[in-house]
């Protein structure tokens, strides 16, 4: 019935694009009247565009005349004129949607049409790549097209100071990723200066890759740490006892839950091992921590596929990318456990300072869109999480490229010989190859088998992750044989016959220029400085040799069949596999692709089922016969399908828990904001007493009906441990007094009391020594919420025994925690500024450094940074400000 409807009247994106036909003809009919411009009159358009908007029309008023300009301008200094099919892409980002287009088609391009429209409102735009690389080449190469239109812009990279990153936020367009972005975020709300903070407020962000960011990475949390307290000691006896385990009678293995439990002759044995008498009792859940974190990593952690080691520390590999991630640490005690596996250095545990995911900080933006090559299968989660629909962009030129039917094998030797055999035939022929792994261990693993059959090739994988864009570049080249981990080199183009570009400039460093200057030879603006004319000349010489060739390759390529992609295995996610098949076919060129699946792959295991096992069996194959079968294909379509709603269900679930915190972050970050601009906090700190005040009352008078029997004695007590001296406090005529009466009584001698500290301190410095004690103490209480929310939600899972649903039990448990939390900050900030002394030296410091920043994983294991904590000495002046020594205050 669906197909039929589409048939009628046409799909969901092509109705959709339908809507803007209109606009795109008035864009197209100013092409001739904008090319007639002088480069200052089309200059001069950005400064109309800022004047019309500040006077009230709306982006889209302009948006027809802002799109011409950006169009004539990007053929005077890039070269290259938008085509029709990226105006449309460009419209349905700025709509705030997901325009999904294929790869080679000019994303890149084709962002700069609502960037700049997006940009002319003055709120700052940030354009979100998948790495370093990319934002840097992208700010280079599209930002000559933004600065002569007179916009400035600005990059985030990593390892920048904060100056550096508050003038690339101030720029009209920032590029960056996504986890330079997020932690800026997090890092801003920890700062005790308003001047310290980096970003603006988040206006409008498109994101390339969106569906690996928004998707693959939702759902690692992002995290900034603190140094944990805790022995590594233990760690090493865990590990030694885990050793002595025996798989299946002390232990059983659930690869697709991810996790490792002990039976009941494994519980035996850690309870006569460490001398204890019930491994469940709460006092040894710590123990009981330990070692299920032990078996995580001798029977899930695999190095060379979650991890590798290298220079004696253990270091992550991004799941999706191949990358290494260098600086993450798994969290909760796990990298400890690889570590003491590995027999290397213990680092200490880390405590968690601030979190957000991914989810929740691009929520936060006014308006968020995103593009991608694949988005089209996970609509259903970006509709639902993100409120962004999916409209698929036509290609400039058909898609010819051929995808071969699944060649699925018996076992995983089987497969890798016909795969050998493939890539020596097509190399053999001239053809260009690509090859897709999801393992560095599989890449390797292939690289070994073609070495012993003579074919050359290149390996791009977490290991040599410095090259790729290198590698990636010149993989379309003649008989070039690339051997990928999964979607490594993502957004480089792979130009057949190679990219001259890169070549000259490849010559260049080997000449002897530095990055600096090579990256100024493609810069169309006018220089005097010599050693970059002498390198632009020498470029442009290298560039039309290189030029001649990389044509003449390129027929020799395209007669040879173009690029041809294959599959080492099945993704788990079909999105990543179309991912890989459409690095081949880019505008118009030919090209194919083909998966090479055995039964023995992780997914076809897991998640294939018996009935396909026994379906091949009986077909009684050799282990090197390849089978093309419909039942097969299918089966792996619905085994991805599995996989996918288990990821969605679990990225939901993530977000589910997420919430809770949110709103319990934007609580206190909107506090801190406050105390930052610099308010006065006075009338903050007498609602904060007079909630404290009605507290106690309700305490102390509960129980009785008359004044007479209400526990004053108890009140007094209560309130002269918070902020009142001994023995200030007293009532006449208590048979008289009712509860208002009472609570005026209390506030009005606070209210005294609290004048008279002014006196004593002078008013200015009493507002500076307010907004000093609350910064210090909601940072310090957050930051063990943050810890306590963290343990309640590690736990949280077995009430699903006791038919409680966990995340119910999260939200209201979590929210008494929070309300807990604001009493003691309440209480904490009154106590110090009620006790605090004259002669005190009163300074804003941060309760903690952040020094660096990391992810976590859907179960919140990966990595925390260690981060100094600041420790006051038993004699310095405490650091909450009270005035007292340490010992005797907080030290106490």
């Amino acid at each position: 019935m669906k197909k039929l409807f589409e048939k009628v009247f046409g799909s969901y994106s092509e109705r959709e694009l339908k809507k803007l036909d209109k606009t795109i003809q008035k864009i197209e009919s100013l092409e001739a009247a904008y090319s007639k411009l002088s480069d200052d009159d089309l200059k001069e358009k950005t400064f109309e565009f800022k004047e019309r908007v500040k006077k009230g029309e709306t982006l889209d008023d302009i948006l027809p005349e802002a799109f011409a300009t950006v169009r004539e301008a990007s053929l005077r200094v890039l070269g290259m004129k938008h085509y029709k099919v990226q105006l449309y892409g460009g419209m349905v980002l700025h709509q705030g949607r997901i325009a999904e287009m294929k790869t080679g088609e000019g994303k890149t391009l084709m962002a700069t049409l609502p960037v700049y429209l997006n940009a002319l409102a003055g709120k700052g735009v940030h354009v979100v790549t998948v790495n370093d690389y990319l934002a840097k080449r992208d700010r280079e190469w599209m930002g000559k097209l933004y600065n002569f239109l007179g916009l400035s812009v600005g990059v985030i990279l990593h390892g920048l100071n904060q100056q550096e990153r508050k003038e690339a936020y101030n720029s009209d367009i920032t590029y960056g990723t996504n986890n330079e972005f997020g932690f800026d975020y997090l890092r801003d709300n920890m700062v005790i200066y308003k001047d310290d903070r980096v970003q603006r407020e988040l206006n409008y962000a498109i994101v390339d890759e969106v569906d690996s960011i928004l998707v693959d990475e939702a759902r690692t949390p992002l995290i900034i740490s603190g140094q944990g307290e805790k022995s590594t000691k233990m760690y090493f006896v865990v590990d030694h006892f885990v050793r002595s385990l025996k798989k299946e009678a002390d232990y059983t293995i659930d690869e697709k839950a991810n996790s490792v439990t002990l039976t009941e002759e494994g519980v035996e044995k850690a309870e006569k091992a460490f001398g204890i008498e019930n491994l469940s009792d709460v006092s040894n859940m710590e123990l009981s921590h330990h070692i299920n974190q032990a078996l995580k990593a001798q029977n899930l952690m695999r190095r060379d596929k979650e991890y590798v080691v290298k220079d004696g520390e253990v270091v992550i590999v991004d799941d999706f990318t191949g990358r290494l991630m260098f600086g993450r640490r798994y969290s909760d005690g796990l990298h400890q456990a690889i570590e003491a596996k590995e027999g290397l250095e213990i680092q200490r545990e880390s405590k968690t300072l601030a979190t957000i995911t991914f989810q929740n900080y691009f929520r936060m933006y006014s308006k968020l869109s995103g593009m991608t090559g694949t988005a089209k299968t996970e609509e259903e989660e970006f509709i639902s999480i993100y409120k962004m629909d999916v409209v698929e962009i036509p290609t400039n030129k058909p898609v010819i490229r051929e995808d071969y039917p699944d060649a699925i094998y018996q076992t995983e030797n089987g497969k890798f010989q016909a795969l050998a055999n493939e890539i020596q035939e097509n190399h053999q022929k001239g053809q260009p190859i690509l090859v897709g792994t999801i393992s560095i261990e599989k890449s390797e693993e292939l690289s070994k088998l073609l070495k012993r059959r003579g074919v050359s090739h290149e390996v791009l994988n977490a290991k040599h992750h410095e090259r790729e864009a290198e590698i990636v570049a010149q993989a379309g080249r003649k008989g070039a044989v690339t051997i990928a981990t999964n979607m490594a080199g993502r957004g480089t183009d792979i130009l057949l016959g190679g990219n001259p570009e890169f070549l000259a400039k490849q010559e260049l460093k080997q000449k002897g220029y530095d990055d600096e200057i090579i990256a100024e030879v493609t810069n169309f603006e006018e220089t005097d400085d010599e050693e970059i004319l002498a390198a632009k000349k020498e470029y442009e010489r290298l560039f039309e040799k290189y030029k001649v060739e990389t044509d003449k390759e390129h027929k020799e390529v395209i007669e040879a069949g173009g690029l041809h992609i294959i599959g080492t295995e099945r993704h788990e996610s079909r999105r990543i596999d179309n991912q890989l098949r459409g690095r081949a076919g880019r505008q118009g060129d030919p090209g194919s692709s083909r998966f090479f699946i055995s039964l023995q792959d992780d997914l076809m295991r897991l998640f294939g089922g018996e009935r396909m096992q026994g379906f091949v069996e009986k077909m009684g194959l050799e282990e090197d016969e390849a089978i093309e079968h419909q039942l097969l294909s299918r089966s792996i379509e619905n085994a991805q399908k599995k996989v996918e709603g288990r990821n969605f269900g679990i990225r939901k679930h993530v977000l589910q828990y997420d919430d809770v915190m949110n709103k319990q972050r934007e609580v206190i970050y909107t506090e801190r904001k406050k105390v930052l601009a610099g308010e006065n906090m006075r009338d903050h700190i007498f609602n904060m007493l007079s909630n404290i005040i009605d507290d106690a009352i309700s305490i102390y008078t509960a129980d009785a009906q008359y004044p007479e029997d209400w526990d004053l004695k108890g009140l007094e007590d209560n309130l002269t441990n918070i902020f009142l001296p001994k023995d200030v406090l007293t009532f006449d005529n208590v048979e008289d007094l009712t509860l208002e009466t009472l609570k005026e009584q209390i506030l009005n001698l606070a209210e005294k009391l609290y004048h008279e500290k002014e006196e004593e301190l002078t008013e200015e410095r009493m507002r500076e020594i307010e907004r000093v004690v609350l910064l210090q103490v909601i940072d310090t209480k957050w930051m063990d919420h943050i810890d306590a929310m963290d343990q309640l939600r590690q736990g949280i899972g077995l009430r699903a025994i006791g038919q409680v649903d966990p995340v119910r039990a999260y939200q209201v448990e979590g929210y008494d925690m929070f309300q807990e939390m604001i009493n003691k900050i309440q209480e904490d900030t009154v106590r110090y500024l009620f006790n605090i002394e004259k002669e005190v030296k009163v300074q804003r410091r941060k309760v903690a450094e952040p020094v660096a920043a990391t992810h976590g994983d859907d179960d919140d294991t990966k990595g925390k940074t260690v981060v100094k904590k600041e420790e006051a000495g038993r004699n310095d002046p405490c650091p909450c400000g009270s005035g007292k020594k340490y010992k005797k205050c907080c030290g106490k």
